[in-house]
């Protein structure tokens, strides 16, 4: 197994960066590699660029240290941690462009590679616990292991999703042994809930619809509705995990208006269908029972072809 020395070689300036709309997993594996590198490697300089980040992830060390935009600045490698595609890069893209070297540590099975060295696993639960493979553990300080147990809390649902493994729960305790205080992690940026929030699910649970014999469950909130609740977009990530529990349910869809009129669409599945292989037909990705897409049109609309899709899937079982 390769560790993340073996590829820094002559490397004095690194640029991390992951997917647009960073989320649990994403800020972690970047801010537990930026900490690695900060507290053991002092010769080399390492930039995090990266999409705001959600305000539960406050206690990361390093996240008051993220580049929200391109500085212009030139680096001897560029790490992509929990990219799928070149196209989720975001801003950091116009790094990529001008980075001679790239190393992109992946989880994601939509992921079609194209970097200088890359190492992607679709059975890892998630790019932190790729990313600590690379890592030795005896060098992993609290704040880096308080970052890289946030990423795999956030993509295993606490442990609960069928992506997390033997490995995982020997990963997690190995981060866990460095003195964590792994319940007020799970419980702060996990499960806590604005009010604000707690409406927006209301609301949305309230205004679903089972579809294909209740297979299916699918909601939506606008942007109008968002606007009156005073939410952003990225708090309303953990409906789609909320609607995936109804009993009975395999697909859970959920639609919410972005500010500038398209929709995000978030998928979830239990055991039958491939949301992935969905989301990949409109330009997404993610995992086997975890993706996303994005879509100009009317809910309606949108829902339509989504199920068309399932219903194709079900059609060639």
């Amino acid at each position: 197994m390769k560790r993340i020395e073996d590829y820094l070689d002559g490397i004095k300036r690194i640029a991390i960066t992951g997917h647009v709309s960073p989320d649990g997993d994403c800020a972690g594996s970047c801010l537990g590699l930026w900490n690695y590198l900060k507290d053991n490697y002092p010769d080399i300089t390492a930039h995090v660029y990266l999409q705001e980040t959600k305000d539960v992830f406050n206690f990361l060390r390093g996240v008051d240290e993220i580049r929200h935009d391109d500085t212009g600045e030139d680096y001897d490698l560029m790490i992509l941690l929990d990219i799928s595609s070149k196209n989720r890069i975001a801003f950091a893209e116009k790094i990529l462009e001008r980075v001679p070297k790239t190393l992109c540590i992946d989880h994601h099975v939509t992921n079609p590679g194209g970097f200088t060295w890359f190492d992607n696993d679709p059975m890892a639960s998630s790019a932190s616990e790729v990313l600590s493979r690379y890592l030795d553990p005896e060098k992993i300080s609290l704040s880096c292991a308080e970052c890289l147990y946030t990423g795999i809390v956030h993509d295993t649902g606490v442990f609960q999703y069928t992506c997390t493994s033997p490995e995982t729960m020997r990963t997690a305790a190995m981060l866990m042994e460095k003195g964590l205080d792994f319940t007020k992690i799970i419980e702060e940026s996990f499960f806590a809930k604005t009010y604000s929030q707690n409406l927006a699910m209301a609301k949305v649970i309230t205004g679903s619809k089972l579809m294909l014999n209740g297979m299916v469950i699918a909601g939506v909130m606008t942007r109008e509705e968002r606007w009156k609740l005073g939410m952003k977009a990225a708090e309303l990530d953990n409906i789609v995990s909320q609607l995936r529990y109804t009993s009975g349910v395999d697909v859970a869809i959920f639609l919410y208006q972005l500010d500038g009129g398209e929709y995000k669409v978030s998928l979830r599945s239990k055991e039958i269908i491939d949301v992935s292989a969905v989301a990949a037909v409109f330009d997404g990705g993610g995992h086997v029972r975890a993706a996303g897409c994005k879509f100009c049109g009317e809910p309606d609309e949108i829902m339509d072809k989504l199920i068309a899709e399932i219903v194709k899937q079900l059609d060639g079982r």
